[in-house]
């Protein structure tokens, strides 16, 4: 009997150890994600992060390196390696299979497209690696935590603007979508219909994928123009493609007849907000790159030994000529 007693209690101590030493993925997706299974090193530590980029050939995701290297500069603790995908899925899949080799303390991604990322993720996820998401989906909630924009938001208010400001007596409208198989492309899509929902003068007459790239914006554009003597509004999920939108109606003449609506909004001469004072863009909504939030959330976990929320959803806001230089100068104080 003493045994049976003395059996027990070793079992129930046991329990209480594996639940405080779980790790993250054995934790529901509604509680804050801890570390990992490792024991956290704290400020004495030093942790590589693993970076894995979809695609750098885009201004945006190129400023999202940028800005997690500079935040993570600032942390004595960090090292930062840095992989791009170049749009290939498979590569990817291998960059983040290589970083778990690797074993890295830490991964961030944004994911190329979500279904076929989401499997590799929740490796590095179940060998105990914290997975930071960025601006991309995966399948499923086997990650640390996410930090993005509201997708379907964004579109929402871009569909509004164009339904309340730019064509309140409604017109004709050509999109152009991100890469298919990638979060953003649907939600922008469905955002924006809902958008201008309220507005049934608004006719889209025409669609197609430009890929996130200004080349294929522009090569997509050249061919909804041909197949289309009016549009009044362009509505591109990223800035490049709006630029690459406009630029191919200036190469026949029609650049006046309508107007450019993009997304993301980086502050850099290239960039949509300088689009905006310029002239070339009506207007863009910003898209946060992310990166020096995903280095706050990489210190909480690594260095600070604390817990991050399953997702952080930073705000948008519409740019146009009103505000565009105010905002570009606020972003850029030294020029």
């Amino acid at each position: 009997m003493k045994i049976h007693k003395l059996s027990l209690a070793v079992a129930a101590a046991t329990a209480l150890v594996l639940a405080g030493c779980g790790t993250t993925s054995e934790r529901t997706s509604d509680e804050p994600q801890a570390q990992s299974s490792k024991e956290c090193e704290g400020a004495d530590g030093k942790y590589v992060i693993g970076m894995s980029q979809a695609n750098v050939a885009e201004p945006y995701r190129q400023r999202m390196d940028d800005d997690i290297k500079a935040a993570a500069a600032q942390v004595p603790q960090f090292e930062v390696k840095f992989a791009d995908a170049a749009q290939d899925n498979a590569k990817q899949v291998a960059d983040v299979e290589n970083y778990i080799t690797q074993q890295i303390d830490l991964l961030i991604i944004s994911p190329n497209e979500a279904k076929p990322l989401t499997a590799v993720v929740k490796k590095a996820f179940d060998k105990g690696i914290p997975v930071l998401v960025l601006d991309r989906k995966v399948e499923g909630d086997a990650y640390t935590g996410f930090i993005g924009g509201d997708n379907v938001q964004i579109g929402t208010e871009a569909g509004k603007y164009v339904a309340e400001k730019v064509l309140p007596n409604g017109g004709s409208v050509v999109e152009l979508k991100g890469l298919t198989g990638a979060t953003p492309q649907a939600e922008r899509h469905d955002g924006f219909a809902a958008g201008i929902k309220a507005n049934p003068k608004i006719k889209v007459i025409g669609s197609a994928s430009g890929d996130w790239l200004r080349e294929k914006g522009q090569a997509q554009m050249d061919a909804l123009l041909k197949a289309n003597p009016k549009i009044d509004v362009v509505y591109a999920h990223n800035d490049p493609m709006a630029e690459g939108a406009y630029l191919a109606a200036k190469a026949v003449g029609r650049e006046k007849e309508m107007k450019f609506i993009g997304i993301d909004a980086l502050p850099i001469p290239s960039g949509g907000i300088k689009a905006v004072e310029q002239g070339r863009l009506t207007a863009t909504f910003t898209y946060p790159t992310n990166g020096k939030e995903a280095i706050a959330a990489a210190k909480k976990l690594l260095v600070d030994c604390g817990t991050v929320e399953k997702s952080q959803v930073l705000p948008t806001r519409l740019i146009d000529k009103a505000n565009a230089a105010q905002i570009y100068a606020s972003e850029n104080p030294n020029g």
